[in-house]
């Protein structure tokens, strides 16, 4: 039986970029370089540009010195100058907060940008600088790849995720500003939607937000990038042992999208995520989205690992309490 089609706008391209904020810069850019394996396309004075070895665009990893941690803004590509406009005019035509054009950076050009319920800040761009090799060791092998890599390696930016505190709520602001359509989600025994994951292409999910459970306010879960193969997320987790990273949870493979997945930690604290989903696409106009139940997620994930504590409950910025 056919649906009505579910598909969006696809006025938006793909995920750009996130500007990560980290009180512990040195040991950060080194861990993203040196043993998460992102390379370093420039610097300014207060954030470095990174990217994986297959991204085309200059950064898909802005990381900025602070005096805090979590997310400064979210960038995604519009797919042309005329489908920017048409996101900028249906922002501006909504109930969300607007904040308006804002100058480029090293990466890209002007941006719009705009505000979710949360008080996560967002920005729409369509003018972006490609990445071009600076030396011949950054030269691939093959002229189809971006450039060499090193360390973890990850191929890609893939997906973040964003806490809410009214995850329904969010998904309105996703499917009016982004014209993203939901894939999968979970609907709580109370009846609140617990979680939800947007694609604005035929990814199974560039996005996904959860609730907030600490009583933060825009906060975020984690940054991911996308492995080869899931046998490269085995060998990180040796390499981030070897280093003394965190490691949270993983390698395992997620039920909800079925991604083979590894969370670690930061320096700062910021979680950061390999993941590998095979070769899955969402290619259906009229999908319909998959809905978890309470009961479906306290089965842990898909092959019967636990839930650890600390992913319902670890976000950045750490909340403050009146002892910190």
């Amino acid at each position: 039986m056919t649906n009505e089609p579910t598909n969006p706008s696809f006025d938006i391209a793909h995920l750009g970029h996130v500007e990560m904020l980290t009180d512990r810069f040195a040991e950060s850019l080194d861990f993203f370089t040196r043993i998460y394996g992102l390379k370093l396309s420039g610097q300014d004075e207060n954030s470095a540009y990174l990217r994986a070895w297959d991204d085309y665009e200059f950064a898909t990893l802005k990381l900025t010195r602070s005096d805090t941690t979590g997310v400064a803004h979210i960038g995604y590509r519009a797919a042309s100058p005329e489908a920017l406009m048409r996101r900028v005019a249906a922002i501006k035509s909504s109930d969300f907060k607007v904040i308006g054009w804002v100058d480029g950076d090293l990466s890209h050009g002007r941006a719009f940008r705009f505000e979710d319920p949360s008080g996560h800040v967002f920005e729409i761009y369509y003018e972006t600088n490609w990445h071009a090799p600076r030396t011949e060791a950054e030269q691939a092998a093959l002229k189809n790849t971006a450039s060499a890599f090193t360390g973890a390696a990850p191929r890609r930016i893939d997906h973040l995720n964003l806490l809410a505190e009214d995850v329904s709520e969010f998904r309105r602001f996703m499917e009016t500003c982004l014209g993203a359509r939901v894939t999968e989600y979970i609907r709580l025994d109370n009846g609140r939607i617990g979680g939800c994951w947007f694609t604005i292409n035929n990814k199974t999910y560039d996005l996904a937000c959860t609730e907030e459970h600490g009583g933060g306010h825009a906060r975020l879960h984690h940054v991911t990038y996308a492995t080869d193969q899931r046998e490269d997320i085995l060998r990180a987790a040796d390499i981030f042992l070897q280093n003394g990273v965190h490691i949270e949870t993983g390698p395992h493979k997620h039920a909800i999208q079925g991604t083979f997945f590894l969370y670690v930690w930061e320096p700062a604290g910021n979680r950061v995520e390999l993941a590998n989903a095979g070769a899955r696409l969402i290619l259906a106009p009229d999908w319909q989205p998959v809905c978890w139940s309470e009961a479906d997620r306290k089965k842990g994930q898909a092959w019967g690992l636990k839930t650890i504590s600390t992913f319902h409950t670890h976000g950045t910025p750490p909340i403050r309490t009146k002892d910190t």
